[in-house]
């Protein structure tokens, strides 16, 4: 007797998770990294649509809900490598020019070579270093209208001294972007969950309009990440 078709509707069908074994010389903490990389719904949808990481859902996300990257915007993106926020900001903002309405400019910020991206501008540059405000408004030819950030210190495996880098980081990131902003113009960045964060909200809120704190959908359920988005820059002067 001839077998029944399968079912193709899915239902009753459960989802094979990827298990990986630990091998010789490998670390469990990086058995565990490379299994949730293979579980990862985010990390397989990026592959697919030809981000280069996970992160790119994650702009996307706090864009679809803040109208910060649009057409004609000015874009500093710190700390650019892999380059996956550049891609998602290219057209969104009509880098490229090949849609209607105004067109935008992008630059891409790291200590790294980034391998190029169509539409954005890359640069090899320690926004940390003297004079690299300057140097990016030189390169932008004028302020910008939005600066962002994904940018996250090393890892130390402590907790708390993670925490503390990352503020650091993210605050060095907003004084740069005070520099650099026109008025009315927005700050995002990622920043983690744990205390130390406040003063930098405080200072947020004393230059921009508005301060929200969003962690995205796209960002792991067990990461204490979140990022700042702080929009309407009231200028230098405050």
């Amino acid at each position: 007797m001839a077998k029944k078709p399968g079912n193709t509707s899915g239902r009753g069908r459960r989802d094979l998770k990827v298990k990986v074994k630990t091998a010789r010389g490998r670390r469990l903490s990086s058995t565990r990294w490379l299994e949730r990389q293979l579980n990862d719904p985010y990390v397989a949808r990026a592959r697919a649509e030809g981000f280069r990481g996970r992160a790119a859902f994650k702009i996307m996300e706090l864009d679809d809900r803040y109208g910060f990257l649009t057409p004609g915007a000015r874009v500093v993106d710190l700390g650019c490598a892999p380059g996956g926020w550049l891609q998602v900001a290219v057209p969104r903002i009509n880098a490229l020019g090949d849609r209607a309405g105004p067109r935008g400019r992008i630059l891409g910020i790291d200590l790294q070579e980034v391998d190029p991206v169509p539409g954005a501008e890359i640069h090899v540059l320690d926004f940390l270093s003297d004079g690299a405000d300057d140097r990016i408004k030189a390169w932008m030819d004028g302020p910008a209208d939005v600066v962002m950030s994904d940018m996250a210190a090393s890892s130390s495996g402590h907790k708390q001294t993670d925490h503390l880098r990352i503020v650091a980081l993210c605050e060095a990131a907003a004084d740069l972007a005070f520099g650099i902003l026109a008025p009315g113009g927005t700050f995002v960045a990622k920043v983690l969950a744990g205390g130390a964060e406040q003063g930098l909200q405080s200072v947020l809120k004393q230059k921009f309009d508005s301060v929200a704190n969003v962690k995205p959908g796209a960002s792991r359920a067990d990461s204490s990440e979140k990022f700042v988005v702080a929009r309407g820059f009231r200028g230098q002067s405050t």
